[in-house]
């Protein structure tokens, strides 16, 4: 059976229709791969294009075809010099040398199809099915700003705003009501005034049938100035209002322990959390300003460069970066203007009686001004063997457990490599499902 495939390109090259077909016909397998791929990659990687490979299985194109079961088949293969209808083809000797096909890695196919995703896809298969826990806090903050949109149409405005649909639409209607000569009239009477005149030697019906024309001509040509082809009364503008648009905008803190006991390892896991975090939020909201806390025993604000690579000694005081924190929001993020995300990455040990100390911070001040707090600690394997009961751990691990329990927009969890990442992610941030978003806004309110 004959089937089509619409392979005409879109402007740029690119057959963009066809592309998101595809997409949506392997979303699976392309889904799965992206997440296989997350384990070998970084997640700054994720910015960019990625190449990806799917079994070939994946991208054959639907089609009929003969049923399997049932009927006779006799049929010969073109270039077939050694075999008739009916003959059995004997299996190859074994160890005999062959020209076999590869194998794919699941099994499914002798080959991979490899094609590269957009940025925009990638995160669009990443971050379909999440959505930030809390919207249904009160609302939104939301500042206003004025955008322009269509408001209808005018008899009154500048040229470039002229719609022409509806300007002709309407000289169409108004030609027809008030019978004005159209140009295949008008213009039958000149061919045939001009077929008249071409006589040499005209008959009186003739001379008196270029008099009917001639007049006719003339009547034509008074109506047509009378009734012209466009009139001032049938132009129409676009026109466009001002327009109370809601933009959000967020801020991120990330804040993170740098003392002796967070290695390489640990900022670099906190790093793609915070990222993969970031991501989430730019596809949320306007505009993200990402503010970045680390300390010791003190804590100050610092750039990305600073905050992921410069090295610092020293003891761990947790509530000094929460002290940050709010010093920072109180001058610059207003929790009535901006969406307050907190994104706390740790090892668990701070100073002896510190724990509680943010234990209050976080009841009193900031998990009532913020939208969202994560708090995520690293450990090595061995420590998460050794703390696999949640309620066991560090003194700050144990602290968090209660904030955790009194308020529904606080989350934490543990990691100790980077395949726990995404995961993780998930977890914090899977859409909740009715009666679970119902419960939430009552805790919450």
């Amino acid at each position: 059976m004959t089937h089509f495939i619409d392979r005409r390109l879109n402007p740029k090259g690119k057959s963009l229709g066809n592309r998101q077909r595809f997409i949506r016909r392997a979303k699976t397998q392309i889904k799965e791969a992206v997440q296989k791929s997350l384990k070998d990659r970084t997640v700054t990687d994720f910015e960019s294009g990625q190449k990806i490979s799917i079994p070939k299985k994946g991208t054959e194109e639907p089609r009929f075809v003969h049923g399997s079961q049932g009927g006779e088949r006799d049929r010969v293969y073109p270039g077939n010099k050694e075999f008739v209808p009916g003959d059995e083809i004997k299996k190859p000797p074994q160890g005999a040398a062959g020209q076999g096909k590869e194998a794919s890695e699941n099994g499914e196919g002798e080959d991979s199809f490899q094609f590269t995703l957009t940025q925009e896809e990638i995160l669009d298969l990443f971050f379909e099915d999440l959505e930030l826990p809390n919207l249904v806090k009160t609302s939104l903050k939301e500042i206003k700003r004025m955008k322009y949109k269509r408001a209808g149409l005018s008899t009154v405005g500048t040229p470039n705003n002229i719609n022409l649909v509806r300007t002709m639409r309407n000289s169409f209607g108004r030609r027809i009501a008030l019978n004005r000569p159209d140009s295949r009239a008008y213009n039958a009477v000149k061919d045939e005034l001009f077929e008249l005149e071409k006589k040499a030697d005209p008959t009186p019906e003739d001379i008196a049938r270029k008099k009917e024309l001639i007049a006719q001509l003339e009547a034509f040509d008074v109506k047509r100035k009378r009734v012209p082809y466009i009139d001032p009364i049938d132009v129409r503008y676009n026109t466009y209002e001002p327009t109370p648009v809601e933009t959000s905008q967020a801020v991120m803190f990330c804040l993170m322990d740098v003392s002796g006991s967070m290695g390489e390892r640990e900022k670099d896991l906190a790093k793609r959390f915070y990222i993969l975090l970031h991501l989430f939020l730019k596809r949320r909201y306007e505009k993200v300003d990402v503010v970045f806390i680390r300390h010791t025993h003190e804590a100050q604000e610092v750039d990305e460069q600073t905050f992921f690579y410069s090295r610092q000694s020293g003891g761990t005081i947790v509530s000094t970066a929460l002290e940050e924190m709010l010093d920072i929001a109180k001058e610059r993020y207003s929790a009535d203007t901006w969406n307050i995300y907190v994104a706390q990455a740790s090892d668990g040990y701070t100073q002896s009686g510190d724990a509680q100390h943010c234990v209050e911070l976080l009841n009193s001040t900031i998990m009532p001004m913020s939208q969202y707090y994560a708090y995520i600690e690293i450990l090595d394997e061995r420590e998460m063997a050794v703390f696999a009961d949640e309620e066991s751990g560090a003194e700050l691990w144990r602290a968090y457990r209660k904030v955790h329990h009194d308020w529904p927009n606080f989350a934490m969890t543990r990691i100790s490599k980077p395949q726990d990442i995404y995961p993780v992610f998930r977890q914090l941030f899977v859409k909740k499902s009715e009666n679970e978003v119902a419960a939430l806004a009552r805790g919450i309110t």
